[in-house]
């Protein structure tokens, strides 16, 4: 399916998706895809199908269509065109035609002895040591030509690496900067970018030799910048006083710079700055009007390559963290709309519950006023568990480890869950292990967890034709430390391709009766304890949920820690 992702605007992460009729781009909210952006006319363009090609069309809007920089009428839109009404800019994307090709039979994965495969490992590089391999020994004779292209290479490949390895733009561009100084002997430099919302060029980052005989204020030359900014050539100036590109009153002749390079940061389909470098002229310079000059075509040439890939990596942060932002905000609303699902739910009880109570007051009737009380109160539990989860599943916590009988706690469960089992019809069996000792865990966040699984086991076995079962069972094993809490229960099962959802938070299968945190805050006490949950289950036949923890014994403080740094 295609979609229009913002990457600048007031709807910036929002993601647009729409399929083969044709859908309209404007301000007024009749349109398909409404722009929040007052640039925007109330029907601005269209976008419509035929057949798998996808057509923006404008709508004789006031600021024009444009795509990839270029104002359209009618343009055929590629995957990665990018389309700008207004202040707006969007990335149209969409997916190749046809399944995908099935692989897994021309591709194999097997151990070597499936094969008699005898072969060995000879040598490994660490990408650190790979990036070797472009220094210039002293001791190997080269020419002049191949010394300048692995000098070059080697700062290309470096420059690679820090594009890769950073997602942070400040610390990407001082990195760019700082390789930049180690190759060209610059005096003065400066990266800016392209504002997002100003559409004005800021300065980014600063950089000075610590020799230079420069003021430490840079003034960059207007002159220079309007050149490259408006030709999208990287230019470089020997002598400002000689170079015919420059009026003698332009900037650059004024601020005395003797040579500069300035390239602009091209990026996919937008100019996203420029850098630029300069050698000042010092007093003593100006006597001597045959002085070596720094900077050659070389050097403009490395520049620019240079600048393309810091303009990509920019553009690719940029647009990662627009998408962090639409996830954010996607899973913000999902919440929200779950919660208050739930709450409105719990809500209804109460109002209903209330109701009985004022008729039963009004009428003196004992048994009405009991009634409604006991709705009411099972519906403050709903919303008492539904806020502990919450807190459980939204911050960090240590539990809070002392001696405690597993046994116990998981009696203490079942005795509390009785009552509810036998209204359902439910039939709950024990069989704890006699020789489960005294260990350390969090008695408070076991009882919880346990609690979470025995209640959506008793809800699974409701389901069943017959008459639903569930067991809980209790292992020790000394030989392997560990401690295990089984629940197993006779319901319908789940499907093997939902096994993998179910540890999601506001993941439920419950459909309307569920906020589907009870198992996610059960997993996230056991990996508190440095345990695990493990699941078995069989459509049709039934599941059971092991509660698994390392059993630590009372006073083993530095075994305690290392279970839970696991």
């Amino acid at each position: 399916m295609p979609s229009l992702f913002v990457i600048r605007g007031n709807d910036q992460g929002a993601r647009f998706e729409f399929g083969e009729s044709a859908i309209s781009l404007g301000r007024d909210s009749s349109n398909g895809i409404q722009i929040h952006d007052t640039e925007v006319s109330r029907r601005h363009a269209q976008i419509y199908a035929t057949g798998d090609v996808y057509t923006i069309s404008d709508l004789d809007s006031s600021n024009g269509t444009f795509v990839n920089g270029r104002a359209v009428e009618a343009h055929r839109l590629e995957s990665g065109d990018q389309i700008q009404i207004g202040r707006t800019l969007m990335l149209y994307t969409q997916r190749a035609a046809g399944p995908l090709i099935d692989l897994s039979d021309k591709v194999a994965i097997s151990s070597d002895r499936q094969h008699g495969d005898r072969s060995h490992i000879v040598h490994a590089v660490s990408q650190e040591e790979s990036s070797h391999f472009f220094e210039i020994s002293p001791d190997v004779p080269q020419s002049a030509w191949l010394a300048r292209a692995r000098s070059n290479l080697q700062l290309m490949y470096r420059a690679t690496l820090a594009v890769s390895h950073t997602l942070d733009i400040d610390q990407l561009l001082h990195r760019i900067m700082e390789l930049i100084f180690e190759f060209v002997d610059a005096d003065r430099g400066c990266i800016m970018l392209v504002g997002p919302e100003t559409r004005q060029l800021e300065p980014k980052v600063q950089w000075m030799r610590r020799h230079a005989r420069a003021p430490e204020r840079i003034t960059i030359s207007k002159t220079i910048l309007d050149y490259v900014m408006e030709k999208g050539e990287g230019v470089i100036t020997s002598d400002a006083q000689q170079d015919d590109r420059w009026n003698p009153a332009a900037s650059i002749v004024r601020a005395g710079i003797r040579e500069a390079i300035c390239v602009p940061m091209q990026g996919r389909y937008d100019l996203v700055g420029v850098i630029y470098i300069d050698t000042s002229t010092a007093p003593l310079d100006a006597l001597v009007k045959d002085a070596t000059h720094r900077f050659n075509e070389d050097h403009l040439k490395l520049m620019v390559a240079i600048a393309h890939q810091a303009a990509l990596a920019v553009e690719d942060t940029r647009y990662y963290s627009a998408m962090v932002q639409a996830e954010r905000l996607a899973a913000v609303g999902q919440t929200i709309a779950t919660l208050s699902h739930h709450i409105k739910n719990i809500l209804q009880g109460i109002r209903g519950g209330s109701y009985l109570i004022e008729m039963g007051l009004s009428e003196h009737d004992e048994n009405v006023v009991r009634k409604g009380w006991t709705i009411v109160e099972k519906n403050q539990a709903k919303i008492s568990t539904l806020v502990l989860d919450m807190l459980t599943i939204s911050k960090e916590r240590e539990p809070d480890l002392q001696p405690a009988q597993i046994n116990r706690v998981a009696a203490d469960v079942v005795e509390l869950v009785e009552a509810r089992a036998a209204d359902l019809d439910v039939e709950i069996s024990c069989r704890f292990a006699p020789d489960v000792p005294i260990l350390v865990f969090d008695p408070e966040g076991m009882h919880r967890a346990i609690l979470n699984i025995l209640t959506n086991a008793i809800d699974a076995a409701v389901e069943n034709d017959q008459r639903g079962r569930v067991e809980i069972t209790t292992v020790y094993r000394p030989e392997e430390s560990k401690i295990r809490i089984s629940i197993s229960d006779n319901g319908p099962g789940i499907p093997h391709g939902e096994i993998e959802t179910l540890f999601r938070p506001f993941v439920s299968s419950k459909k309307g009766r569920g906020t589907g945190l009870g198992l996610a805050v059960s997993q996230k006490i056991l990996n508190e304890h440095g345990g695990q949950i493990l699941v078995d289950s069989t459509p049709g036949r039934g599941s059971r949920f092991d509660l698994e923890l390392p059993a630590v014994a009372p006073g083993v403080g530095q075994q305690t820690t290392s279970h839970m740094e696991a």
